[in-house]
């Protein structure tokens, strides 16, 4: 029944018996359950790595089973830490493989094909993107990470934004949290807003991308300089692939009108952001850029979370989180 749990068969059926005759010992449980002393030190074994029995001072037996709803309790939160260590994976499956189509792109010929097309240097990249908001019909869906934009970017796109918005374009765009402390990218972010374009902000992105009508997507193809090349990929299932990461990050987003909110343990979104990246082992350089901060403020982050975790390494600081409940099972 407990399966589920992570106890097997025959570990239940011990406990069980444990319950139902506190006194008995290693050979009594066997000979009630018709079983063999080794597999009743084995399922025995399974209940103490589980904290399912606990060592007893009566003399004689050596341990005892804890109650059933302390028990349960166990095995939920067990299984509550191996399903927030799962989602780690997987989030961190999502953003590797947005990564690793942006960086196998720059493989690809020159020549454009069916599913590809390659665009080299900010000039090209410039026309192309023009070409491709000029005929975009439904929407446009951008992470746009690297925290505080120039003052001349931000003017510059202003006017193909507002047309894009007046064509009855829907644009929704992911910037990093930490646009929030620069007031010309807060300023132009909050404009984009009010025209009627759905901003919201994250502790921290994977990749720069642009989805025009879920049909095409523009990636860079060196992700430490957007500006040196991009590809725009038109693949059905890599596109698809594209826009579940994109909606992944969008539902766990916060309105630009909004104020991060901390979680159940009283933690802010971008400690819990540097704890997942701590996890997944990510370096202070890495954790900065994909924040949007300096490595600096990155190394501060995770040094003060690894003293309040009590850790002695950055995995060791995950693995406390999951298993003290800092890392929820899903986000």
């Amino acid at each position: 029944m407990l399966d589920v749990l992570g106890l097997d068969a025959e570990a239940e059926s011990i406990y069980r018996r444990m319950l139902a005759d506190p006194q008995a010992g290693v050979a009594a449980l066997g000979r009630a359950l018709c079983l063999t002393e080794d597999r009743v030190r084995t399922g025995l074994d399974r209940l103490s790595e589980l904290a399912l029995i606990q060592p007893s001072a009566r003399e004689g037996i050596g341990f005892r089973a804890v109650g059933p709803e302390t028990a349960m309790e166990v095995l939920l939160a067990r299984q509550q830490a191996e399903l927030a260590a799962q989602q780690l994976r997987v989030e961190a499956s999502r953003a590797a493989a947005a990564q690793l189509i942006a960086e196998c792109s720059a493989f690809r010929p020159t020549a454009t094909d069916a599913a590809s097309e390659q665009l080299n240097g900010p000039e090209m990249i410039r026309e192309r993107l023009a070409e491709l908001a000029g005929s975009v019909r439904q929407e446009v869906a951008t992470f746009a990470p690297g925290g505080a934009h120039t003052e001349e970017d931000l003017r510059a796109s202003r006017q193909p934004n507002a047309a894009l918005l007046e064509r009855g374009v829907q644009m929704r765009t992911v910037y990093l949290d930490s646009v929030r402390n620069h007031r010309p990218t807060l300023d132009h972010v909050t404009w984009l807003n009010l025209q009627g374009g759905q901003v919201r902000t994250v502790p921290e992105l994977p990749i720069r991308m642009i989805i025009f009508d879920r049909q095409q997507a523009v990636l860079p193809i060196d992700t430490e300089d957007a500006r040196a090349g991009a590809v725009v990929l038109r693949g059905a299932g890599t596109v698809a692939a594209l826009c579940a990461l994109f909606e992944g990050v969008w539902s766990g987003a916060i309105p630009v009108g909004d104020a991060p909110k901390c979680d159940e343990n009283e933690m802010p979104p971008h400690e819990l952001a540097v704890l997942k990246m701590l996890a997944q082992g990510h370096t202070d350089e890495a954790i900065a850029k994909r924040m949007g901060v300096s490595p600096r403020t990155a190394r501060r982050f995770a040094a003060n979370l690894m003293e309040r975790l009590d850790a002695r390494s950055r995995f060791e600081a995950g693995v406390h989180a999951v298993q003290d409940g800092w890392l929820p099972a899903t986000r």
